[in-house]
């Protein structure tokens, strides 16, 4: 039986993660390896994910900054810092997901990884981007 949505989320999140430490850390990596080691199953839209958000880093990360306060996506954790990306994402790219859907979902794995003051964050930052779509 297939992932959810949200399960599939979860591991575009883990990837980005992962990518994250591995860059900061300077260490060379593959984000194509790094979607392999992660999937049991080849899926488009983790990939979708994946991709659009590395493509879109700079765009996404300027976005954020733009509509927090006294923050920067760079000071949040990363586990944050990557679902605040996923849902920037799906806000910006996936039309196929509601961005209702894609703001629920951010504060979903927001709860279940991060903190409570980096989960307001994440709420609030995708509100105000959904409202000015």
């Amino acid at each position: 039986m297939g992932k959810t949505r949200s399960e599939l989320r979860e591991i575009a999140m883990v990837i980005l993660y992962q990518a994250d430490i591995l860059k900061s850390s300077k260490l060379e990596y593959n984000i194509e390896n790094l979607i392999n080691e992660n999937l049991e199953i080849d899926n488009e839209f983790v990939r979708n994910i994946v991709y659009g958000v590395t493509t879109h880093m700079e765009e996404i990360d300027e976005l954020a900054n733009k509509h927090m306060k006294d923050w920067t996506i760079k000071r949040i954790d990363k586990t944050g810092a990557a679902i605040l990306r996923i849902g920037i994402y799906e806000i910006l790219y996936e039309e196929d997901t509601p961005n209702i859907v894609a703001i629920n979902e951010a504060v979903e794995l927001a709860k279940k990884y991060s903190d409570d003051s980096v989960r307001k964050i994440i709420n609030a930052v995708l509100d105000k981007i959904n409202n000015e779509n």
